[in-house]
């Protein structure tokens, strides 16, 4: 390939300021450093964390960025010292690095790697690369970089920590959402809550990641899945991965919570928060039997208040946990995630409601924030 070792002019999506549709640009990408790898990106999905940094109500930004960490694409060339990697891979990028070497790697207790929960200011959401530089550039100005991974642009450098290898007959429209979305609420199941089977679940929040915990309580034996959304229209493909009943807040005399107690004689085993905000985590927190019940948190939402917590409430036997990408550790399991997508064992197909050519990407986040889709593929 003609490019190795030269900038390439490529098109990208950048955010140059809050509140703002994204900008199809024309930017130029560096030429991977040591321990780096330029990426061509093929598929690339949109999800909610894309608009927190150009969300007005987020407390600081890094602008201007190209966002995007939920993609998949090919290796076009290797920096110094990369061994894992060859031009013709086929990868993901992975917002969640595993160095393998740091205290944290070198854990079971942890998925974290301590090239993210060690850095301070912009190197914790990876804004630059290790050397505190940019590897983009539009219209003579430095971007910032988006978790280390910015799928939003033809061509992305990342970290050779955080790019995972994954089979080459991998379909990368699909296997795309191992990034982010569907790895974050299956494993938010699986590894988080270690869903037991028997056991009665709720979740609160039936988006890309929503619909995934559903298909990890279902594929770890629960009995009884509970799913929570004020949007009904999103209850029948609920239904379809697993949910055996579906709650509106909106359609109910009373709280949620007590609902799901009164249904379930005590209230559920297992409780994940997939939307976020305080309302959502008092109720996930509530709905949850005492004794053990446990409640995950896994939604973000920008410029909330937080939950007010009473030592009384865990004293009885409640827990409360949160999870970051499910509780994989990402170089290790994504490639098996993509095998296991091949073997059939979790449905990919029924999370994508749209394809969209990438230029249409400003499209992409208004179906998202309308609730009129679940994860719309953008194709370069």
């Amino acid at each position: 390939m003609g490019t190795k070792g030269k900038v390439i002019k490529c098109k990208a999506a950048v955010a140059w300021e809050a509140g703002k549709p994204l900008c199809i640009e024309e930017v130029e990408v560096d030429p991977p450093k040591a321990h780096e790898v330029r990426v061509q990106i093929i598929a690339t999905a949109v999800c909610h964390s894309d608009h927190h940094p150009i969300d007005p109500k987020a407390e600081e930004t890094f602008l201007p960025v190209i966002l995007g960490h939920e993609g998949a694409g090919i290796v076009e060339s290797v920096g110094p010292g990369v061994t894992g990697f060859k031009p013709g891979d086929k990868v993901i990028p992975l917002y969640t690095p595993q160095c393998k070497k740091c205290k944290l790697c070198l854990s079971p207790l942890t998925n974290l790697c301590e090239k993210i929960t060690l850095a301070k200011g912009p190197a914790f959401r990876q804004e630059l690369m290790e050397d505190n530089t940019s590897r983009f550039t539009c219209k003579g100005k430095p971007i910032y970089h988006f978790f280390g991974i910015s799928t939003f642009s033809q061509y992305t450098v990342v970290s050779d920590k955080n790019l995972a290898k994954i089979d080459d007959d991998a379909n990368l429209e699909r296997v795309c959402l191992l990034g982010c979305g569907f790895s974050t609420g299956y494993g938010a199941a699986l590894n988080t809550a270690k869903v037991t089977p028997g056991s009665t679940c709720a979740v609160f929040g039936l988006g890309g990641v929503g619909l995934s915990a559903i298909m990890g309580c279902k594929a770890a034996g629960a009995s009884r899945i509970i799913a929570i959304d004020i949007n009904s229209e999103k209850f029948t493909k609920a239904k379809a991965l697993g949910a055996n009943d579906c709650l509106n807040p909106r359609d109910l005399d009373k709280p949620v919570q007590e609902v799901i107690i009164e249904m379930t004689n005590g209230g559920v085993d297992f409780a994940f928060d997939c939307a976020g905000g305080s309302e959502v985590m008092r109720a996930a927190l509530d709905c949850v039997r005492v004794g053990w019940g446990s409640c995950t948190l896994i939604g973000v939402a920008m410029g909330d208040k937080g939950l007010t917590i009473s030592p009384l409430e865990l004293i009885m036997g409640r827990t409360i946990n949160g999870t970051a990408f499910g509780g994989w550790k990402s170089v290790d399991s994504v490639p098996k995630l993509v095998t296991d997508y091949k073997n059939k064992k979790f449905d990919l197909d029924a999370l994508v409601t749209h394809t969209l050519p990438f230029d249409k990407i400003n499209e992409a986040f208004d179906l998202l924030h309308q609730g009129k889709s679940i994860r719309t593929v953008l194709i370069f």
